[in-house]
């Protein structure tokens, strides 16, 4: 079929309607679908295999008309060959115009396209569908503060039933970073600094989008998850989004690749992007010995490997690595790259490169299989349309407002409380919310415009309504935005996604903010009590994606007059309740002990203002934990927990400690920790050790406290952290109720790369910590496990097991 030449127009439209009277191999749904990959290969030309391997996103817009329609005669001159997937088909449009356009899209190529292959659609889903209308979680740094891999699961499951309702196949979610600098814009995007807490939540997440069980076919209702960015993205130099990552290969193994290799082993994770940045000189989209030698032939793993967004161009235009897009693309794809994103800019080369010897177009044929393979198993071939007049209702449901609202309740971290919280609404007559944003609601980057959301001040005026008076005053403006009249007149809820999109940054005017917090102070003066919402917007911590559009910082500190406000706020003697809206850690200062309250509740989702009032108002206790450190300040970074004994002799003038730990997080109760009981007697590799102790409520609010187990190896033959978390397990208890809380702990979750780059578990003495926190254990006991030093390599574990038994 190599000779075959291709025709457009009606001759073509007439080819593909006989061919399919006349099934091929390939078209038969009985097949194995290794078989039909193989027959649907054999009959591609050079030119339409390279056609798998691009993505169109840009010109994904020119194929539609001004009401967001499919247009036929703009695809047959875009994608005449057909298309691996299209980028991103639901800008813009509203579920059911996603719908239709897909459906168009898939039409047209069955129809008029030689051997009708579908596209895939990918979309993100970062903590959401991230389309008009879907509903909006919480953050992933905040899901990843709920502790809740239970609740993890079911987002993405939520998340791709109502991808799938639009025509959507392929979520480009879950970030699996490893964050060790809030420096870094991105911080916002991960789940935090610890691989542990990292795997937990990245395989419960795959799982929800792809199924519990990543059978050979998947469910109609799911799609295939993206596990990003392969590697060190989140401990870039200086912070700075795609720096270099100055990683060694024992700490590569031991922090960073876990989480990529558990989701990969666990859950059949579908597809991995490779990251922007170099380790030791060699960026990840041409890193072979990474992508080849350890992600498939070590792991296993045989799904799609992508590039991020025009990150194999950059090869040339950035990291400096070849002459032109056309040797890129020739490194990326040797190098284990399957397909480039967004658009069609070095793969295009490919065809071309084979004609003139440069490429082996087995190479073509090795990533065109993995392509075409994940198309069947998401039954494309068979079902490639969906139902348009149900994706209105099946996406941004009102009966998903309760479950969003109870994560966003899960995922605040109560960092400090003098006894102030929670409030009591019978001695209030009237409460100031304070803060730029109070009145509106943060969402975060990768967002859109869900169907409703509740700020905090509507949240509490719904709350307390009828028995206390809610005021607001903005207090500051953080930033100047740059929003048209036409764009203010919109539902505030836009202003998110446009914040995070703007190039330019301009911070408040100053005059204009000392006027607004003179109103301000004149209103808390006026009130019973002050809540102060503070922090950032989507302007200031975000994703540098260009030059232009920058978004990592060199301070942690809260910008412009909002610590003069704070100040003036605590001046006026009224009890102050400091709520926290960010997307990375703050340095707050003396404000950390001035303040006699403080919540930690970073973007919540479309549910907000409905969760902080629940929680202030003690309807629900705060349960969520810190899932990376609090520096004091960015000269104390690196901060993250789980470093090496030799990391901090201290500073000169400045305590070393941080302002809040790993795992930091207060609840309305009190939690008891006793009877600690340890069964070691299968400590050994291969083996496991049994923890068992008591925890009891002995406060007087129902709460959920998050046990956590970490463990420190005190003698090896390489240098170990001080701490890993190694188990956690929410238990809720109502007040004086207690429960059995037990870890199956397998030795093998011990081992790490000794002198001789072995993943082993050695014998010698281990410490098991218990507590609320990495700085708050309280019971410990050793260990000791037994045996010769072992090579587990074959036989990994990733997570420990936890159960509760309720007295």
């Amino acid at each position: 079929m190599r000779g075959f030449k291709v025709v457009t127009g009606v001759g073509l439209s007439l080819f593909a309607l006989s061919s399919w009277a006349q099934p091929w191999p390939y078209q038969n749904p009985d097949l194995a679908i290794e078989k039909r990959v193989e027959d649907l290969l054999g009959r591609m030309t050079l030119e339409e295999k390279a056609a798998q391997l691009q993505t169109i996103w840009h010109q994904r817009r020119d194929m539609e008309d001004t009401e967001q329609g499919f247009l036929p005669n703009k695809a047959a001159d875009i994608m005449p060959l057909g298309i691996g997937h299209i980028g991103r088909p639901s800008e813009f449009k509203t579920p059911r115009q996603t719908a239709e356009f897909n459906n168009a899209a898939q039409r047209w190529l069955k129809e008029n396209t030689r051997l009708a292959i579908p596209a895939l659609m990918h979309e993100e889903a970062l903590h959401g569908y991230v389309a008009f209308n879907a509903t909006s979680f919480p953050q992933a740094i905040a899901l990843a503060s709920s502790w809740s891999p239970q609740d993890m699961h079911d987002i993405y499951a939520l998340a791709a039933s109502e991808m799938r309702a639009t025509g959507g196949h392929w979520a480009l979610t879950p970030i699996l970073d490893i964050a060790r600098d809030p420096r870094w814009g991105r911080i916002e995007e991960t789940m935090g600094e610890d691989p542990y807490l990292m795997t937990a939540m990245g395989v419960a997440g795959v799982k929800g989008f792809q199924g519990e069980h990543a059978s050979e076919q998947f469910a109609p209702n799911k799609v295939v998850a993206t596990l990003k960015h392969l590697t060190g993205h989140g401990q870039p130099q200086a912070g700075v989004n795609i720096a270099p990552a100055h990683i060694g290969k024992r700490e590569l193994h031991e922090i960073f690749l876990p989480p990529f290799e558990a989701a990969v082993k666990l859950a059949r994770a579908g597809s991995i992007m490779a990251s922007y940045n170099e380790i030791d000189g060699i960026p990840s989209h041409v890193n072979q010995p990474l992508l080849q030698d350890i992600v498939r032939d070590e792991w296993g793993f045989d799904g799609v490997v992508v590039s991020d967004y025009y990150a194999i161009a950059e090869l040339v235009s950035r990291h400096r690595l070849y002459q032109d897009d056309a040797q890129a693309a020739i490194a990326a794809l040797s190098s284990g790259v399957d397909m480039e994103t967004p658009d069609r800019q070095t793969f295009v080369h490919l065809v071309k490169l084979v004609q003139s010897g440069q490429l082996q177009e087995a190479l073509i044929d090795r990533a065109v299989r993995r392509v075409l393979t994940m198309k069947f198993r998401l039954g494309l071939f068979e079902q490639p349309f969906v139902d348009a007049s149900q994706a209105d209702a099946l996406v941004g449901s009102p009966a998903q407002r309760e479950f969003a609202r109870q994560v966003a309740e899960k995922s605040m971290v109560l960092l400090k409380n003098d006894g102030l919280l929670p409030l009591d609404a019978g001695k209030l007559r009237s409460l100031a919310v304070i803060g730029p944003h109070a009145n509106e609601t943060l969402l975060g980057g990768y967002s859109s415009i869900p169907k409703q959301t509740v700020s905090i001040v509507a949240g509490l005026r719904d709350k307390l309504k009828g028995q206390v008076r809610v005021d607001y005053a903005p207090g500051t403006k953080l930033t100047q935005d740059q929003f048209s009249p036409d764009q203010r007149s919109q539902q505030a809820n836009s202003f998110s996604m446009q914040r995070w999109n703007e190039d330019n940054v301009v911070l408040g005017e100053p005059q204009h903010n000392q006027r607004l917090m003179t109103e301000a102070v004149a209103l808390a003066k006026r009130a019973d009590a002050v809540v102060l919402v503070l922090g950032e917007n989507e302007a200031l911590s975000r994703e540098a994606w260009a030059d232009g559009h920058l978004g990592d910082r060199t301070s942690l500190q809260l910008v412009g007059n909002q610590v003069a406000l704070a100040r003036a706020i605590l001046a006026t003697g009224k009890p102050v309740v400091l709520v926290l809206t960010n997307g990375r850690p703050l340095a707050l200062g003396a404000l950390a002990e001035d303040m006699p309250a403080i919540i930690e509740a970073w973007y919540l989702g479309q549910e907000t203002g409905s969760a902080i009032a629940n929680v202030l108002m003690g309807d629900v206790s705060p349960s969520g934990k810190l899932p990376l450190t609090f520096p004091r300040s960015a000269g104390h970074i690196p901060s993250y927990y789980n470093h090496k004994a030799s990391a901090k002799r201290g500073y000169l003038f400045d305590d070393i400690t941080p302002l809040y730990p790993f795992g930091h997080g207060l609840s309305y109760s009190r939690f008891e920790y006793t009877d600690l009981q340890l069964d070691a007697s299968d400590a050994k590799a291969n083996g496991h050790i049994k923890v068992r102790f008591t925890l009891k409520n002995s406060g007087k609010y129902a709460a959920t406290e998050v046990v956590q187990l970490y463990i420190q190896d005190p003698v090896a033959s390489a240098t170990r952290p001080v701490k890993e978390l190694k188990g956690f397990q929410r238990v809720a208890l109502q007040p004086g109720q207690q429960a059995n809380v037990s870890f199956e702990l397998p030795v093998n979750l011990l081992a790490f790369f000794d002198n001789h780059m072995r993943w082993v578990v050695e014998p010698g003495e281990i410490r098991l910590m218990i507590g609320s926190s990495s700085a708050d254990i309280r019971l410990q006991q050793a260990f000791s496990i037994g045996g010769e030093i072992t090579d587990v390599r074959a036989n990994k574990a990733y997570l420990s097991k936890a159960s509760v038994d309720y007295k």
